[in-house]
């Protein structure tokens, strides 16, 4: 297929310089109805191609003309046999993925760093996850992923799992070993599906990890607007037809996907695989020579670590692999906490990073950074380390996952269940009733059902205490939803 192509993208130009009178939504009438203050901002384009569903642009909830030849082109660069356009992010695609293939009471092998939005979709459908036990690495400041041996030994321990569902990359860009995970289950009988949202662009790059797809996995779902040319909330999901089943699939999507869909959102898409399918390995070849440039230059930088791929593939026995676009610097030497230097870097230097937690501060590098914008980067944290003398490195803070909380009921039956709110601190021995997180990353702290233990606590009111963003609490931070006793 000619993936210079742009189908979805072309036919919303073409209407909108047609200048067709509208009298459908949106009801600002292609910009005439928006505020001024607005346009003056963005400009008047834009608001031309903010369309609805029309003969020329097709629809997303059943698509038959240009979003479908769109969706084929993606579906032909990333090896799928049936590509989707996603609106509401990846989030809705872990949704869809767990919805369309799982029943209600059965059982999903699934590991326990998997994104808040997987939680959400076990609690639509009732399934009953069992979780991979985690061999965490003492030499790792931050979670890796999980080891190869203890996804197949989990396989092996419950013959009776049909769906396995794994995280790779997580947030912090370490991978799984899809291709021998994917070969062990399909051997099984087992279908995999991946939340791979920090991947999106490493189908498209010979020096990254392999991808879901290229490592035969069966359904997987990529953040196109986190790491490639997609606009925020723009995703998509990728599935093969020998273990999913595709109209069921379809039917989900239609559920849970919105009917009033962005089509800029949708034309962000489009042009965004044909950006990577034309351009991606000069680009991002481009974002890896940036970031390995400035890792070497943070690595130099006293009191501050910055892991590289070698590195992690040694902590993990091989097991595990690093994107480098992401570069995960570790402040523990400086005596402060991630939040702190984030702080900082923002407010002085004017550099927002994605994400901090007690340790660290991450920085994605993309095919939109420039070697500038790395420069002043270095130069930041050079600046701020005059004044952190390096100390030694204190242990690593318990990860943004917990891997051994007891699951004392399943997802579903602990949200419904009747409920009532604690303070933090005498909610021990309790099951809590909701998801307990800080965002970013979004990977559950505590899952509805699971027995809150003296550690989650102890370990909740250090991140409250350290200034993160936490979700599931009450607005204080400082009570609990708990299952009614």
């Amino acid at each position: 297929m000619d993936q210079s192509k742009t189908p979805l993208f072309d036919a919303m130009v073409s209407l909108a310089e047609s200048r067709k009178v509208s009298f459908h939504t949106p009801g600002h009438k292609s910009g005439k109805g928006i505020s001024t203050r607005f346009r003056k901002f963005v400009g008047p384009r834009v608001f031309s191609i903010d369309l609805t569903c029309l003969d020329e642009v097709d629809s997303l909830q059943k698509p038959r003309g240009v979003i479908k030849e769109s969706q084929e082109l993606a579906a032909a660069i990333y090896g799928a046999d049936q590509s989707y356009f996603l609106v509401n992010g990846t989030s809705g695609g872990n949704q869809a993925m767990i919805v369309a293939t799982l029943a209600p009471g059965e059982p999903v092998l699934v590991t326990r760093n998997v994104h808040k939005s997987v939680i959400s979709g076990m609690i639509m459908t009732g399934c009953r996850p069992i979780f991979i036990p985690f061999r965490a690495s003492h030499n790792a400041s931050f979670p890796l992923n999980y080891g190869t041996a203890d996804i197949l030994a989990s396989l092996e321990a419950h013959p009776d799992i049909r769906t396995l569902y794994l995280t790779s990359p997580n947030y912090y860009g370490v991978t799984v070993d899809l291709v021998r995970v994917a070969e062990a289950a399909h051997q099984r009988g087992v279908r995999v599906l991946v939340d791979e949202a920090h991947g999106p662009h490493l189908h498209f790059h010979p020096e990254l990890p392999h991808s879901a797809m290229a490592a035969g996995i069966d359904l997987a779902v990529q953040s196109t607007h986190k790491i490639i040319g997609g606009m925020t909330q723009a995703s998509m999901l990728h599935a093969r037809s020998e273990r999913i089943d595709i109209p069921r699939l379809s039917s989900v999507l239609r559920y849970l996907q919105t009917t009033s869909p962005s089509y800029i959102l949708m034309a962000s898409l489009d042009l965004a695989r044909m950006q990577m399918a034309t351009e991606g390995v000069k680009l991002l070849g481009r974002a890896l020579e940036l970031a390995r440039w400035a890792r070497i230059r943070i690595r130099e930088i006293p009191g501050l670590k910055c892991a590289n791929r070698t590195e992690i593939q040694a902590l993990s026995s091989g097991e595990n692999d690093l994107d480098e676009t992401k570069l995960t610097i570790d402040v523990r030497g400086w005596g402060v906490t991630g939040y702190q230097v984030s702080q900082r870097l923002n407010l002085e230097f004017g550099i927002q990073v994605e994400m901090a937690d007690i340790d660290h501060v991450l920085v994605i590098v993309s095919i939109g950074d420039h070697r500038g914008d790395l420069e002043r980067l270095v130069f930041a944290l050079r600046a701020l380390s005059t004044e952190n003398r390096p100390v030694s490195h204190r242990p690593p803070v318990p990860s943004m996952v917990f891997f051994d909380n007891l699951l004392r009921m399943t997802p579903r039956d602990a949200f419904f269940s009747p409920h009532e709110t604690l303070p933090l601190e005498i909610s021990s021995g309790r099951i809590a009733a909701d998801i307990v997180t800080v965002y970013p990353p979004g990977v559950p702290l505590l899952l509805p059902g699971e027995e809150i233990t003296d550690t989650v606590i102890e370990t909740l009111s250090r991140f409250r205490e350290s200034g993160a963003t936490m979700d599931g609490l009450d607005m204080t931070n400082r009570l609990i939803a708990v299952v009614r006793e």
